[in-house]
């Protein structure tokens, strides 16, 4: 009888379903998000978070501890360098279940499970969008304004051009007057 256990057996004996979870565990430490079933997802979160919390204190001892869980060197250095000091002032609650559609084949529910502070999409801030709006016509104010505004700029194009023909003939003149100061 099952009385009083309460972990998931997730349908596996003992030997296999540590495997699984250490396996499962590097996974996530090495990837930082892995696709499972919520079953194993839950089952997961058990026993790595843990492990994270052990990660915070970079001694021996803990390092031997994780290592007899995990038996992967690369997802050790990598939680005890990396993960580890993201999550030194975080109290707890390191992973992340997001569940998402049933796998096709036996329907089983599937999610996808993540280390929190890796997360791009929600750690980068929410800038608001600018909404275009398109028109098809213009209306009838905003033609007379762009006519009043084209005629401005026509303007302001006739004066700059007014403005450096003077200068160049001014230009002109100073010089032709110097050439015949020069022949005196």
């Amino acid at each position: 009888m099952r009385h009083g256990k309460k972990f998931n057996h997730l349908g596996r004996t003992a030997s296999h379903r540590k495997a699984l979870l250490s396996n499962m565990a590097s996974s996530l430490i090495k990837y930082k998000r892995i696709n499972t079933t919520v079953a194993k997802a839950k089952a997961l979160r058990k026993y790595v978070e843990p492990l994270i919390t052990k990660a915070k204190s970079n001694t021996t001892n803990s390092r031997r501890v994780v290592f007899k869980y995990l038996q992967d060197k690369e997802s050790i250095i990598e939680l005890f360098a990396d993960i580890a000091e993201k999550v030194a002032n975080r109290p707890g609650g390191y992973t992340r279940i997001l569940k998402t559609d049933t796998r096709l084949g036996d329907n089983a529910e599937m999610c996808v499970m993540e280390l929190v502070d890796y997360n791009e999409l929600l750690l980068e801030e929410k800038k608001p969008k600018i909404a275009k709006r398109s028109r098809r016509r213009k209306s009838k104010s905003s033609l007379s304004e762009s006519v009043v505004t084209e005629e401005a700029q026509t303007e302001t194009i006739e004066t700059e051009k007014d403005e450096v023909v003077n200068e160049v003939t001014k230009s002109e003149t100073n010089a032709s007057s110097d050439k015949e100061d020069e022949k005196i």
